[in-house]
């Protein structure tokens, strides 16, 4: 579309639209892991130039969501199950860390922020909108890392909590479809608890747990559904 003809848009309108839109759909997984993102195609799709769909792309390049091939074509980010247990390494370290932190340095401000928080994810949990619940899980927890007053460690946290929401989807997914499982409510309750009751200890083994049960349950999903649909690779069994 022609720069001329292009409908008047507040100044970074277009990018916010394009961006949101995309980010949107590669978390939901409407747009599937290895997707080719043709900058001409959105750029009719949205009714714009290909500027500022070129800035969204940037956009998400930087939050890890898409990649730039060789041959310059742009691709939703496959997700790599191979390096998923560095990546639930280094989440279960900053979720613990974080956590633990809240639990001693939290304010009764904290507290009521954490809370609002939870009842959130728990309004999105009743609705099933699996990207409503990714976002509100994600504020809850950043709630928490806020409380721990490290904005180093708070950061490390936020980046890999963006990195993890199509995980998380997926996750989502399975304890829905699983009779046995549960949904996160009651595991966010506990953690609000421990960081009320300033209990460091059960704060750290909650938030530890918290992790390992996401682990566990995403493995279980991917094996049973995903492998023959996404460019996901799996790590090799231990001998």
């Amino acid at each position: 579309m022609s720069e001329d003809l292009e409908p008047k848009r507040a100044k970074g309108a277009g990018v916010k639209l394009a961006y949101e839109t995309i980010r949107d759909e590669i978390l939901s997984l409407v747009l599937r892991p290895g997707a080719l993102l043709d900058e001409m195609t959105l750029a009719d799709r949205f009714g714009m130039s290909r500027s500022p769909v070129r800035e969204a792309l940037i956009r998400l390049a930087g939050d890890d969501l898409v990649v730039t091939l060789a041959n310059r074509s742009t691709v939703v980010a496959p997700i790599d199950i191979q390096s998923f247990p560095k990546y639930v390494e280094a989440l279960d370290i900053a979720q613990r860390m974080n956590t633990r932190l809240a639990a001693e340095l939290r304010s009764d401000g904290d507290l009521v922020t954490m809370a609002k928080r939870q009842k959130a994810f728990v309004a999105a949990v009743k609705t099933g909108n699996y990207l409503a619940m990714s976002e509100a899980n994600k504020a809850f927890h950043m709630a928490i890392a806020q409380a721990g007053q490290n904005p180093y460690l708070a950061a490390f946290y936020d980046r890999l909590l963006n990195q993890g929401r199509r995980m998380l989807h997926l996750h989502f997914e399975f304890l829905e479809k699983n009779d046995e499982a549960v949904l996160l409510t009651d595991e966010h309750d506990e953690m609000l608890d421990a960081i009320r009751k300033k209990d460091v200890a059960r704060a750290d083994m909650l938030a530890h747990a918290h992790t390992r049960q996401f682990q566990d349950n995403f493995i279980e999903f991917m094996r049973h559904n995903y492998l023959r649909d996404a460019p996901i690779h799996l790590p090799v069994p231990a001998a």
